[in-house]
């Protein structure tokens, strides 16, 4: 009997079946340090099969309301009745069901979900963390087999990372090669031409944060700094976690903060929902659809500034994920991810290149980086960030997600990796991300200039709202539109210098003139784009 279904009688075993996708392995440096108190109190969140969305948002006169999505894509209730009766039997109780979203979230003793779940869970150790995990598959009764789609959270281990870097004297690179410039938020909307004197009180830009947190006072100190009045922020807890600042600038907060302060001074008066949530494959999950499906504050753009490459991920996941981004295009909700900041590997060091995730998704705006180097609204220079291989943009050909129709026109690279795989192309656009030319950020006490892809998502987030509100409805997903506008020479600003080059794959990918794998199709004239978006 395997380890995987080894906690099972034979009996059992012969009417289960396994989650595709969701094989788990033990994280790198991490040791098995003993069992699981079996008494100990836990929450899962499982994903049940709806009804697929037939239209995914693209045109924007098709976004439905929540109450149309909800009574559209609901569950079965059969299929639900079902889920209730495997969930009474393993002594487990629901502790909160979304209806958009298909989720449901389960409470219960650790032995109770080992049992339901055919898994051992246990006990890691790893040099930076602890944390309750388990290898191999998830397993669940045949009868449920088209009913289940993914199980999430019975690994706990960290599944994200902040996509952000500070600016250090010390970084030789850096000073010696780079114009030590930065930038105010608004100054960075100036040199982009982003359009100006619009309204963005009725807007709501969702910020997705796992970990860390902000002060108050400080967010009155830097917006005063700036002659903007603060945005209304509203703090949304899922599954118990909460704004929580450490103190650390440098760790969780600085993430954190450095989204609110770009995306809040970049689109005046808007009203910013920040999510905090877990920083595990169910409590990203959970976040994401709580923004989605948020009735209260109807965020029309998602901000999010954290990943992982797809290598780290079940897929499982990352299709729970996608799932959660396709719901988005269906309400008319535009999702913004960091495409990474550890160049063409994404941090990984098998001798591969990889993509991001959630910035794969085809259902994603993916942001990359640039070296920016300008005054005013003239820029001198812009050209891919790459400082070396742990501080560059990331970019590439996804391992997972097919090349999307939309992208089909835009000459798209096949992968740097010996199969050459042909997928979804990373990223989708770009804007300043190097620490050399980056944001100036208060973050904990602390004057510091930020860069990273995490600046740019917020800074696309920002643009977007600017220019929902200037149509006066959300673009919603805007991919499709972006790739097929006939004057988009003319909104983009084509980057054709550079590299994000890993020193684990040498120039994997280059600049070059259309999309590129570094900066996709460039960075944004702001006002050129509302124009054409209008059209």
């Amino acid at each position: 009997m395997d380890k995987e279904t080894r906690a099972l009688s034979g009996q059992e075993q012969c009417h289960l079946v396994h989650i595709p996708g969701s094989d788990r392995t033990v994280l790198p440096n991490a040791r098995k340090s003993g069992p699981v108190d079996p008494n100990e109190t836990m929450s899962v969140t499982v994903l049940l099969r709806r009804p697929s969305p037939k239209n995914t948002g693209t045109s924007p006169k098709r976004h439905l309301s929540p109450e149309q999505f909800v009574a559209t894509y609901s569950v079965d209730p059969n299929e639900l009745k079902k889920m209730q009766d495997f969930i009474q039997k393993h002594n487990l109780t629901i502790k909160e069901v979304n209806d958009a979203a298909g989720t449901m979230i389960l409470t219960g003793t650790v032995a109770s979900f080992n049992q339901a779940f055919g898994v051992e869970l246990e006990k890691y150790e790893h040099p930076e963390f602890t944390y309750r995990g388990r290898t191999g598959h998830v397993y669940i009764p045949q009868e449920l087999a088209d009913i289940v789609e993914a199980v999430l959270g019975l690994d706990n281990r960290p599944q994200l990372k902040p996509k952000f870097q500070i600016f250090e004297e010390k970084d030789e690179f850096a000073v010696a090669n780079k114009a030590r410039l930065s930038y105010t938020p608004p100054q960075i909307t100036q040199v982009y031409n982003f359009p100006t004197d619009i309204d963005c009180s009725e807007q709501c830009i969702g910020i997705i944060e796992l970990g860390g947190g902000y002060n108050q006072a400080e967010m009155q100190q830097y917006f005063s700094s700036l002659g903007i009045v603060q945005p209304e922020i509203k703090d949304v807890s899922v599954d118990g976690a909460v704004n929580q600042p450490t103190g650390d600038p440098n760790g969780a907060d600085g993430e954190v903060v450095l989204d609110i302060e770009v995306a809040g001074s970049v689109s005046p008066g808007v009203k910013l929902a920040v999510y905090f949530a877990p920083n595990t494959d169910a409590g990203f999950l959970n976040a994401i659809n709580k923004a989605v499906h948020d009735s209260v504050n109807k965020p029309t753009v998602i901000s999010i500034s954290w990943g992982n490459a797809e290598s780290q991920w079940t897929n499982q996941a990352m299709q729970a994920m996608d799932r959660a981004f396709q719901d988005a295009a269906v309400v008319g909700v535009t999702i913004c991810c960091a495409s990474g900041d550890r160049g063409s590997a994404d941090g990984v060091d098998d001798g591969r290149v990889h993509v991001d995730f959630p910035a794969s998704s085809p259902f994603a705006l993916a942001c990359g980086g640039t070296h920016l180097e300008g005054s005013g609204s003239t820029i001198k220079q812009e050209v891919v960030w790459n400082d070396g291989p742990d501080s560059s943009t990331g970019g590439g050909v996804s391992e997972v997600f097919d090349l999307p129709d939309w992208q089909s026109r835009a000459h798209v690279s096949v992968s740097a990796n010996l199969e050459h795989r042909k997928g979804r192309g990373v990223p989708d656009v770009a804007g300043d991300a190097d620490p050399a030319t980056g944001y100036r950020i208060l973050v904990d006490g602390k004057q510091a200039v930020f860069g990273g892809t995490s600046a740019v998502a917020p800074l696309w987030a920002g643009l977007l709202t600017l220019i929902n509100a200037q149509l006066g409805r959300p673009v919603g997903f805007v991919n499709p539109m972006l790739y097929n506008l006939p004057v988009r020479g003319n909104v983009f600003r084509d980057i054709k210098r550079g590299n994000n080059e890993s020193t684990r794959q040498s120039e994997a990918y280059l600049a070059h003139p259309g999309w590129d794998p570094c900066t996709g199709l460039g960075s944004p004239d702001g006002v050129k784009l509302t124009d054409a978006l209008k059209a």
